[in-house]
């Protein structure tokens, strides 16, 4: 049987492209029209006709629609909340039950970072860095993922094994809700996002704010490739990986599980991953004076070569059963692996849409129903 046809939705806030997948591939054109986010009724015209000119040209009837679209949300139910880049959006507006209503099929909607996340779990990241474990001959194998993005905002989400964890008020993943390691009484985002770069970069240069160039221009010159003052680029992303890494101790300390990082940042992963890594193998202070390893689980970077034969190295030995002449395999060494997206942060949010929708069509089907409460 083919695999079903779902139509999608990458929602910005001054565009909107619709477009239909099969399986992990395209199967119509991209459709775009403007999103009049400050007015309600031309916005929700534009996402219907999108969906119409896109059911038309998909090649078999669409089985669901599943996309990402901006918090606050109520998403299992489809009703979205008092959004900042689409001000038309305010006091709830119940967008998945309108376009059911219309189009006769089940609607998913979920937040990017879940949808990217869910993405790399399904055919980016984590299935990547399984088959490496296949390849070296490696009996292990992850089934947890942790997934952010770095760009505008700091995003997140969280997949454990296989399925989506959205949370009992679909916030889970929330990562930019952390604090901010070194300005503690700001959250995480505004050291872990396109604005820190910038701001660090304007601090240790010394110039105004509205001066600071973008982070890839930072980035270019961090690396020597384009004039302008070095040490600061260069601390700047070394900031933003001590920052980042401190949230992503926190989180991973619950989680456990692979982390892969996204967004328009992650390009610049040669830049901050050494501080992020540094970060993660860290240590806590006991209040006798001694040192506590931050995690149990030691992180490798996984863009890096050696850290990557670390990781795949084969560490278990042979440990004898107590009261038997038995032995079992035992690894001592619990190893964890941070690496950049595989698929591209766009296209990981569409396969994850996708995915979502796969799952809870096929886990509805066999209870003959089908509702988008439920969280694949």
């Amino acid at each position: 049987m083919d695999p079903m046809v779902v139509m999608t939705l990458d929602a910005g806030g001054t565009s909107f492209r619709f477009a239909a997948l099969r399986g992990e591939q395209a199967v119509t054109p991209v459709v775009t029209t403007p999103s009049y986010g400050d007015d309600l009724d031309r916005c929700l015209a534009n996402i219907v006709d999108g969906f119409t000119r896109i059911q038309k040209l998909c090649p078999a009837p669409p089985r669901a629609i599943s996309f990402a679209f901006p918090g606050p949300a109520d998403y299992p139910r489809g009703i979205i909340g008092d959004l900042c880049n689409l001000p038309c959006f305010r006091g709830g507006v119940a967008l998945g039950p309108m376009l059911e209503e219309k189009f006769g099929i089940p609607v998913f909607i979920n937040n990017d970072g879940d949808l990217f996340a869910c993405g790399e779990a399904s055919a980016g990241f984590l299935p990547h860095v399984n088959s490496l474990l296949e390849q070296a001959g490696r009996p292990k194998r992850y089934q947890n993922l942790l997934g952010v993005t770095l760009g505008t905002g700091f995003g997140g989400g969280i997949v454990r094994e296989g399925r989506l964890f959205c949370g009992d008020n679909s916030m889970a993943g929330e990562i930019h809700q952390l604090r901010h390691k070194l300005q503690p009484q700001m959250n995480v985002e505004e050291g872990a996002s396109i604005r820190a770069v910038r701001r660090v970069y304007a601090e240790e240069a010394g110039i105004p704010l509205e001066q600071a160039p973008d982070p890839k221009v930072i980035e270019q010159v961090a690396l020597g490739d384009t004039p302008g003052q070095r040490a600061a680029a260069v601390e700047a992303y070394r900031r933003l990986g001590e920052v980042v890494g401190d949230a992503l101790a926190q989180a991973l300390a619950l989680v456990d599980g692979l982390v892969v990082i996204g967004g328009g940042l992650s390009n610049a992963h040669r830049l901050f991953l050494p501080a992020l890594i540094q970060e993660l193998n860290g240590t806590y202070k006991l209040a006798d004076g001694r040192d506590r390893r931050r995690l149990a689980a030691t992180v490798l970077n996984l863009e890096e070569e050696s850290q990557l034969a670390e990781f795949l190295r084969e560490g278990a030995r042979e440990i004898t059963v107590p009261l038997s002449t038995k032995t079992v395999q035992y690894d001592p060494l619990p190893r964890l692996g941070i690496g950049i997206s595989r698929l591209g942060t766009t296209q990981a949010i569409a396969l994850g849409a996708y995915a979502f929708a796969q799952r809870a069509l096929t886990e509805n089907s066999k209870r003959g129903e089908y509702n988008n409460s439920l969280s694949p």
